[in-house]
C-alpha cells in the first residue's frame, strides 16, 4: 500500500472517530454553548454602557413589499437616559430586541403618520414594553391627528391578551396599570415652524410637517442633544422644507423610492395582466422621495451624513444596491449610506465624530 494511501485511511479513521465522539457529546457541548450565550443576552441591557450621546438603531429600513432582509420603517434613539422609537412597521421589535436596544424601558412612541406598514408592530411593542419592564403606566405615544383613535383600537384588540398575561404572571410582572397606549395627539398647523414633542434637559425633540399628500397629516422628527443631532424623514415627496428644518444637523435619515426599478415593477404587472398591482405600483412614487431627491435634501441641510432607510422596492442584491444610491453622490458631498437592519449610528457628546456599526 502507498505511504500516501496509508495517510489518507488514517486521516478518515481519525475523521470518524472525531465525528462519532461528537455525537455521544453533542446534546451537553450544544447545551454548554447555549447557555454561553445567553448567559450573555438574557435580562442584559446591553444600552447601559453606552457613552453619554444620541444612539440611533435601525430597526426597519424597509417597506410594505417583501423583503427577507428589512423589516418594515422603525428606528429607535437613545439620548441620555430617554429611549424613543420613531414608527413601527412589522418586524421591527424582534430586529430591536435582537439588537439590544431596552424595549421595556421605552419612554416614548414617536408617529410620522399613520399609514398601515408604519404601525403594523405596534401590538408587539405595546406586549413586549408592558411585560418586558413591569411597566407601571401605559406607553405614552405622539403622532398626528388620528393617532388616539389607532391607540384605542390597539388597546382594545390586545385587552382579552393582557387579561391572560397578568392571571399567568401576575400583577407584579403584568400590571394592569402599566397595560396599553395614551396617545398625545400633534397638531401642526400649515405653515408651522415645528412643535416640541419633547424637552427633557438637554434633549428637545422637535415635529414638523412634511408633504405625504393624500396623508393630510405625515411629520417628519428631529431630535437634538448635547450639541448632537438627527433629523428623520418619515414618508414624504422631495420637501425643501424639511431641509430647513434639519438644517446642520449630523446626519439625516430619509426615505427613498428609486422611480427607475419601481417602474421596471409596475411594467411587469401589467406584462402579467395584475392591473391592480401594476396601478399601486403608478401611484406610490408621486409621494416618496428618490434616492437623488434624498441627496439634495441632505446638501441644501447641510447634513454631514446621508442615512437612506425605508428604502423601496427591495434590494436583493449588493448590485442593485448600487443602482438604487446611483446619482446620490453627485448631489451631496457627504458620507451616503445605505440603511441596514441591525445599523447603529452614535453621536457622542463633546464630539463631532460619527460612528456606525452592525448590531446584528
Amino acid at each position: 500500500m502507498k505511504h500516501r494511501t496509508k495517510i489518507a485511511l488514517a486521516l478518515a479513521a481519525l475523521a470518524a472517530l472525531a465525528f462519532a465522539g461528537f455525537k455521544v457529546f453533542e446534546r451537553p457541548i450544544t447545551l454548554a454553548m447555549f447557555e454561553r450565550v445567553v448567559n450573555r443576552n438574557v435580562g442584559v441591557d446591553r444600552s447601559a454602557a453606552l457613552p453619554d450621546g444620541l444612539h440611533v438603531y435601525v430597526c426597519g429600513s424597509g417597506s410594505p413589499m417583501a423583503d427577507p432582509e428589512r423589516a418594515g420603517p422603525c428606528l429607535a434613539v437613545i439620548a441620555g437616559d430617554t429611549r424613543l422609537i420613531v414608527d413601527v412597521g412589522a418586524g421591527s421589535m424582534r430586529v430591536l430586541g435582537r439588537m439590544g436596544f431596552p424595549v421595556g424601558r421605552t419612554d416614548r412612541l414617536l408617529l410620522t403618520h399613520l399609514h398601515s406598514d408604519h404601525i403594523d408592530g405596534l401590538g408587539e411593542l405595546m406586549v413586549q414594553s408592558w411585560v418586558a419592564n413591569a411597566r407601571a403606566v401605559p406607553l405614552p405615544v405622539s403622532g398626528p391627528p388620528g393617532t388616539g383613535e389607532v391607540v384605542e383600537g390597539f388597546n382594545r384588540a390586545y385587552r382579552i391578551d393582557a387579561g391572560y398575561r397578568t392571571a399567568h404572571h401576575g400583577p407584579e410582572v403584568a400590571n394592569p396599570a402599566g397595560y396599553g397606549l395614551v396617545a398625545e395627539e400633534l397638531t401642526l398647523p400649515a405653515g408651522s415652524k415645528g412643535v416640541v414633542v419633547v424637552r427633557k434637559g438637554d434633549l428637545v425633540v422637535t415635529a414638523f410637517r412634511v408633504a405625504h399628500h393624500p396623508v393630510t397629516d405625515a411629520y417628519a422628527y428631529r431630535i437634538d442633544y448635547k450639541g448632537r443631532s438627527v433629523a428623520i424623514s418619515g414618508d414624504t415627496a422631495y420637501d425643501p422644507a424639511f431641509a430647513a428644518a434639519a438644517k446642520g444637523v449630523d446626519v439625516l435619515f430619509h426615505e427613498a423610492l428609486d422611480p427607475v426599478l419601481v417602474g421596471k415593477m409596475e411594467a411587469a404587472a401589467r406584462a402579467n395582466r395584475a392591473p391592480v398591482i401594476a396601478k399601486v405600483l403608478a401611484d406610490i412614487p408621486g409621494y416618496h422621495t428618490s434616492p437623488a431627491e434624498a441627496a439634495k435634501i441632505a446638501q441644501l441641510a447641510g447634513a454631514r451624513m446621508l442615512v437612506f432607510y425605508h428604502t423601496v422596492p427591495p434590494l436583493p442584491t449588493r448590485l442593485i444596491e448600487r443602482a438604487f444610491i446611483d446619482g446620490a453622490g453627485n448631489v451631496f458631498g457627504g458620507d451616503i449610506r445605505l440603511g441596514r437592519d441591525g445599523d447603529s449610528i452614535s453621536l457622542l457628546a463633546g464630539s463631532d465624530a460619527i460612528a456606525s456599526d452592525n448590531l446584528l
